[in-house]
């Protein structure tokens, strides 16, 4: 199995309740409340750990609260190389209907320095020194304190590791690191549509802006577009997956858990329609719960199966390297 490092820049503490349906301005009372620790990486993490991985977890965590992150990293078995900062880590708050609509509500984060930026990077340096890393995933949002030019700065510092550099952001930092050309990114479609330039309104746009993404040095081109699959384009061709009708309870951590999916597969040197029906099976079977995916649930196969791969005409990536 492969060594993952995965960095989580503003991790939090998640409080999840579960409504029958969300009613504004009154008392609402959940049918179910969880407190986990979580993140983008973590929740990656926490799948790839699952899958049987070596899991490097890392970020700047709160000193003042991190005892469910403590408590979380060994219940999964990964290697906490966090940096505490001084604070809390904020804590976010996701409602999910019954409807399957979730409202999130999230803190801002801890705010942090140059010389903390440094100290992180020290400590990811140190880690590549013990033992060799397979990809490095920087995931989530950038914390108060790290402007878009530091985070160009970190990502290109981690880029010249020559460890494959996975990012999984949004907004401002998806478009800066997408400039740096790391091994994959997965902007869903505005996303996709602010960096193209124009709007993806039909299949052949989307397919066109998913492998210029590809062209402009992105080694996996991910285009996630929710219900409706991922566009997948990479130096070997093109694909789309589509996944199985589920009943959506909760979407957070779908496309966390489509993350580590992708890498399983890839790591596991799986075939690229083996990888994406995998990644997309195991994001559909997140929803229905709160939580990450799980590839041991009993209905697992069936989701394999129903779930659909295409591989796009060769003319869809002409010109791709």
């Amino acid at each position: 199995m492969a060594r993952v490092m995965t960095i989580t820049l503003n991790p939090a503490l998640d409080l999840a309740f579960d409504l029958e349906e969300l009613a504004l301005g009154a008392v609402n009372r959940s049918r179910h409340a969880q407190l986990e620790a979580a993140g983008k990486g973590v929740n990656v993490a926490r799948v790839l750990a699952s899958l049987g991985h070596d899991v490097v977890v890392s970020g700047f965590l709160g000193r003042d609260n991190d005892g469910p992150f403590q408590l979380a990293f060994q219940h999964m078995g990964v290697t906490d190389a966090f940096v505490r900062v001084p604070g809390e880590t904020r804590i976010n708050a996701k409602l999910a209907e019954k409807s399957g609509r979730v409202t999130d509500i999230n803190g801002p984060g801890i705010g942090v320095d140059a010389a903390q930026i440094t100290a992180l990077l020290s400590t990811i340096e140190q880690q590549l020194n013990n033992a060799s890393v397979d990809a490095i995933l920087v995931a989530g949002s950038l914390p108060p304190g790290l402007s878009l030019a530091a985070f160009s700065e970190f990502l290109t510092h981690l880029k010249a590791t020559g460890v494959p550099l996975w990012v999984d952001t949004s907004g401002e930092a998806l478009l800066h690191a997408i400039e740096i050309a790391p091994e994959a990114v997965k902007p869903n479609e505005v996303e996709l549509a602010d960096w193209a330039g124009e709007a993806l309104d039909n299949h052949a746009k989307r397919v066109s802006a998913t492998t210029h993404l590809h062209q402009a040095g992105v080694g996996q081109a991910l285009l996630s577009a929710g219900a409706e699959g991922v566009i997948w384009v990479n130096a070997s061709g093109a694909w789309q997956s589509t996944p199985p009708h589920v009943q959506a309870a909760n979407t957070v951590g779908a496309g966390d858990t489509f993350v580590a999916g992708m890498l399983h597969g890839l790591f596991s040197q799986h075939s690229s329609e083996e990888t994406l029906r995998f990644a997309t099976a195991l994001s559909a079977e997140s929803v229905r719960h709160v939580g990450v995916g799980n590839a041991h649930a009993n209905d697992f196969a069936l989701l394999l199966q129903r779930t659909q791969v295409q591989r796009l005409p060769a003319c869809s990536t002409e010109g791709t390297s």
